[in-house]
């Protein structure tokens, strides 16, 4: 097995709760914030997997709670998952193999990329790298599971 890849199947590995660090970077103007709660994939009726993050978001125009929320549906192969928006719109495909551990999303008039890595049975990252006329950002998350140990 690809030391990159986690599992065979991503949807039993990702089920469960993880803590989230994200630091939020606007190359632009400079700006830093950071974003840190509990990231929560939960299986769904429809055998994907729903996504609920919330937190508190510190940047210097916000600081408060904030919430985001995502679908995941099984994908291609058992080791990807396809991630969808609240309104059942694609968004990207998450995957830590080799071949599919990056993939981008255009969202008129930006482009997002997005670069996924494992890091063991209870850690992984991901990047975002935003770039278009009105955006110049990175986002990093660290997610730990907060349920490790459990069996599986």
């Amino acid at each position: 097995m690809n030391h990159q890849q986690p599992t065979q199947d991503l949807q039993a590995y990702l089920a469960g709760s993880w803590s989230v660090e994200r630091t939020l970077l606007d190359r632009a103007s400079g700006t830093n914030g950071t974003f840190t709660g509990v990231v929560r994939y939960s299986l769904n009726p429809d055998g994907g997997l729903d996504y609920r993050e919330d937190g508190t978001m510190q940047w210097p125009s916000h600081s408060g709670p904030a919430f985001r929320e995502y679908s995941l549906k099984p994908g291609a192969t058992a080791d990807s998952m396809d991630v969808f928006f609240p309104d059942g719109r694609p968004f990207h495909v998450m995957s830590f193999s080799e071949q599919g551990h990056q993939d981008k999303h255009w969202c008129d008039p930006d482009d997002y990329r997005v670069n996924y890595i494992y890091r063991g049975p209870d850690s992984f990252s991901f990047t975002w790298d935003v770039h278009g006329p009105a955006k110049d950002l990175l986002l990093e998350s660290h997610l730990v599971r907060l349920d490790a140990g459990r069996p599986v």
